[in-house]
């Protein structure tokens, strides 16, 4: 069967480059859409350049033209939509339902994956405010998709590990810490974490395969499936010294939101969620899932000590 052609929509974010990278490696033709808001951001337009370079197709079309949508979706079969989640970035979750329009209108897609990769908002019904908002605007990109019968496959369910392994899953740094670390509660609750050069291997892998077809795919491979302790310890056995433990009660932990500015108050409730309940691991997928390590056996993904190297 032919390899399908993509489009990226979002391809110069965090997640988008790698989506494009894996899209290109694993032999698709990869369309990457350049939206002329970028502006003088010379960043992203080297970015795209790049891409170009390696054998991608770049794409003009832009949010505030409709027919520029369409006209992009119809150079290809799969849609994959990257566009930030997050509130220290740009949040643009909501923008996503002007392409599900120019998906309809353009009739010729069989199968749109909307930007997810985190939490999956399915679950997330009971989610503590502000934070819920995210889960919420996924759930209205994903009640249009499926209204208007657009073949899906939503990815979910792990930590990216750029954003939780690096600094041992402490808020407000990337970088590990050096005396003391904070354990969210006894720090034994079980998290999924994933190298996001992974997320996006997994991510294209879904796009031809039957299995995915209207399915939640999740992103929970066994061996990188750690409590924080054990995430903290490997980093301890890497550097061969030890951190003072600060325990942090889920009272405290929350109430830590009423001092912090809208997005540290978003951050706080979706740390909650992860490490306080097990919001990615204290279910099973279900009739309606799948889980990436048993689609794709064959991918050889991170693990965890292998990524802290680069931290040492």
């Amino acid at each position: 069967m032919a390899k399908s052609k993509v489009l990226v929509v979002g391809g110069t974010g965090h997640v988008g480059k790698r989506i494009v990278k894996a899209c290109l490696a694993q032999g698709h033709t990869t369309y990457v859409l350049q939206r002329p808001e970028i502006g003088l951001d010379i960043g992203k337009l080297q970015m795209l350049l790049s891409f170009k370079e390696q054998g991608a197709h770049l794409v003009e079309g832009s949010f505030s033209d409709h027919q520029s949508l369409v006209d992009a979706v119809k150079l290809v079969d799969v849609v994959i939509c990257t566009m930030s989640g997050v509130h220290f970035r740009s949040h643009s979750i909501l923008m996503q339902l002007k392409l599900v329009e120019a998906i309809k209108e353009a009739g010729n897609i069989k199968r749109f994956l909307p930007s997810e990769f985190g939490m999956d908002p399915a679950r997330m019904g009971d989610a503590l405010e502000p934070g819920r908002v995210s889960f919420d605007e996924k759930m209205i990109v994903r009640k249009a998709i499926e209204g208007a019968k657009i073949p899906f496959t939503y990815v979910c369910g792990c930590c990216f590990a750029g954003y939780f392994v690096g600094n041992l899953s402490q808020l407000g740094t990337l970088v590990p810490p050096k005396e003391k670390v904070n354990i969210y509660g006894n720090g034994n609750m079980k998290v999924a974490y994933m190298d996001e050069d992974d997320i996006a291997t997994y991510t294209i892998k879904t796009i031809d395969d039957p299995r995915a077809l209207d399915k939640t795919v999740y992103l929970r491979p066994p061996e990188n499936i750690l409590t924080q302790r054990q995430l903290i310890e490997k980093w301890e056995n890497l550097t061969g010294r030890k951190l003072e433990k600060c325990s942090i009660p889920a009272k405290d932990f929350l109430d830590s939101m009423k001092d912090m500015d809208y997005a540290g108050q978003v951050a706080v409730g979706h740390f909650y969620h992860v490490f306080y309940e097990g919001c990615l691991t204290n279910f099973e997928a279900g009739k309606d899932g799948k889980e990436a390590s048993e689609l794709y056996p064959e991918v050889e993904y991170t693990r965890m000590e292998s990524y802290l190297k680069r931290y040492v």
